[in-house]
């Protein structure tokens, strides 16, 4: 009886971590896309509107994980989801404090958290693969194109002309790949719903 009773109890609480991670997924993706339409209005200077908008972002990703981290079991991936939390808030820190030096700074410590955050990104996704989340292959892409995306920016960075323009086109593909994947997660539940009707 305890088996025949484990399973409904297990496939709900899958039920409800997908339904968590299509609204977690679809708000986080629209709001990197906003975020990168605005940045790219303001970002010619590195002055308080475009530095706010700098610390914003990583603090974005910041309340994603948390709210991630609640959703989801105990597991290696909440594990690294708490990690990349704390990561994006000190890059919130030091991105406000690299807005003092220029963009050559700002560069590096984005590229630094890109990569960071990309791997952790990976790893958690990877932890996800499974046919009930819908193998997370943007998750995958994603994390691994921010791993590589932020090396570029460190070699930029200590070019003759780094420049900021990178970071809107960062976020918005970091943005739709987000989308497409709580599109596929949401594709996916409709699909394990009829299954079970």
């Amino acid at each position: 009886m305890s088996t025949q009773t484990a399973t409904p109890t297990t496939g709900q609480a899958a039920a409800d971590e997908r339904s968590s991670l299509v609204k977690l997924y679809l708000s986080r993706g629209v709001l990197a896309v906003a975020w990168a339409l605005a940045f790219a209005a303001v970002h010619e200077d590195v002055d308080a509107p475009a530095v706010t908008l700098l610390v914003v972002y990583p603090l974005i990703d910041a309340v994603s994980s948390l709210l991630d981290y609640r959703a989801t079991p105990d597991g290696a991936e909440r594990r690294v989801t708490a990690f990349n939390g704390v990561l994006s808030t000190l890059a919130a820190v030091a991105l406000g404090i690299a807005g003092a030096g220029g963009v050559a700074p700002v560069l590096h410590v984005f590229g630094v958290w890109a990569v960071v955050s990309g791997a952790a990104q990976v790893i958690v996704g990877w932890r996800r693969r499974g046919p009930e989340y819908g193998k997370q292959w943007p998750t995958l892409i994603s994390g691994g194109l921010s791993f590589l995306v932020g090396i570029t920016y460190n070699i930029q960075a200590a070019g003759d002309h780094p420049s900021l323009d990178v970071l809107s086109v960062y976020a918005t593909g970091g943005g739709v790949w987000f989308i497409l994947q709580a599109l596929l997660l949401g594709w996916k539940s409709r699909q394990l719903r009829t299954r079970t009707v």
